[in-house]
């Protein structure tokens, strides 16, 4: 037994609303986007070789998908560094301060959403294809455009499990 008069702490995680998932994965994707553009204004061997490492890390994330159990933080890891990839591609100090600012406040929705994409990861893995596609391509706004809807979708995704679930289910 405490000292009288001494509280007890509990320690108390604020719940996930789906405000909260719209609006960092947005702020996380218009970033990512930013960089996506960049990336796509390179020489052409630039692209490929970014291409390439983007379609090695899109297939370790469709296996890791496939693993029976599936290792979620395997999964997040791998997605993490293809996005990853694409920021330090293309962008300069400013942009990547600002994602390095942001993109730790998301960790928690992304890991949330991760855990879920298990039953269905093609739609990701198909999305990732069209990003790579564009950077490889030299289609600068396209590039962006992929990466912003990417993210969108994820927050789409994992605004409806948060509405299903409640803003404080048992995260």
């Amino acid at each position: 037994m405490g000292a009288p008069g001494a509280q007890q702490s509990r320690l108390t995680v604020a719940p996930l609303t789906r405000d909260d998932v719209m609006e960092l994965l947005d702020v996380v994707g218009a970033l990512e986007g930013l960089g996506a553009r960049r990336a796509a204004t390179h020489d052409v061997a630039e692209r490929r070789a970014l291409g390439k490492d983007l379609r090695a890390l899109n297939q370790e994330f469709a296996r890791a998908a496939r693993a029976a159990p599936v290792d979620h933080s395997r999964l997040y890891d791998v997605d993490e560094r293809l996005h990853r990839r694409i920021v330090e591609a293309g962008v300069g100090p400013r942009l990547l301060a600002l994602h390095e600012a942001v993109k730790p406040q998301a960790e928690r929705y992304i890991r949330m959403y991760i855990s879920l994409l298990t039953d269905d990861v093609k739609p990701s893995v198909d999305e990732h294809d069209v990003m790579i596609a564009a950077i490889e391509e030299g289609r600068a706004e396209d590039a962006q455009d992929a990466v912003e809807i990417n993210w969108r979708h994820a927050a789409d995704r994992l605004s409806r499990v948060i509405e299903m679930a409640g803003e404080r289910g048992s995260w």
